[in-house]
Formats: structure tokens, sequence, C-alpha cells
């Protein structure tokens, strides 16, 4: 526990409680918010190939996660560690730039 207490940068085995209840419920929540937005899209199973619609509702849950993931973190008072989170994840996959001011 210690060693994940001070990668996460946080001090309590509280908190790390509070961190995987928020992962575990925004994980939840993504997949619950991503059928009115596949529904909004137009896509359903019944007509279309299936394995193609999973593909589809699969590439819109990363996106509905990672945005619902601080707002989540935020009602279980852990707003700054998933706000850091997302901004370190979207820097590794090429999305630094939304957060990096350019320095002239």
């Amino acid at each position: 526990m210690e060693k994940l207490k001070k990668r996460w940068g946080i001090k309590s085995n509280f908190q790390i409680l509070l961190i995987c209840i928020v992962f575990a419920i925004n994980g939840s929540f993504a997949a619950w918010v991503a059928v009115p937005v596949t529904s909004f899209f137009g896509l359903n199973p019944d007509d279309m190939n299936t394995t193609l619609y999973w593909l589809l509702r699969i590439l819109l849950i990363f996106p509905i996660y990672q945005l619902t993931l601080p707002i989540v973190g935020f009602v279980f008072g852990q707003f700054k560690f998933f706000w850091n989170f997302e901004k370190k994840f979207l820097s590794r996959i090429g999305f630094g730039f939304l957060f990096h001011k350019d320095k002239k």
C-alpha cells in the first residue's frame, strides 16, 4: 500500500479506497451513458453487424469515460487526483498539447 500511496502522491488508505470506488463507479457510469449516446447516433445492434456495433460502442465509451472521470472524482472529493491523472494519461496518448501552454 505504501508504494501505491507514494506513486499516486496520496496520504491515506481511505483515499485509496475512494479512488478505487471512483474508478469502479465511473466504468459503470460511462457504459450506462453510452446507451443514449449510441441511440443518438442511430447505432443499434438490430440494424447493423453486432461486432461493428460493439466496436463502435467501445470506441464511444472511451471518451465518455475520460470526460466523466474527473466529474465522478469531484463527487467523491478526489477531483485534484483525477484531474492530474487525466492530464498525465492524455499527455501519454498524444493530447498533452491541451494542457501545456506554449512557452515563448
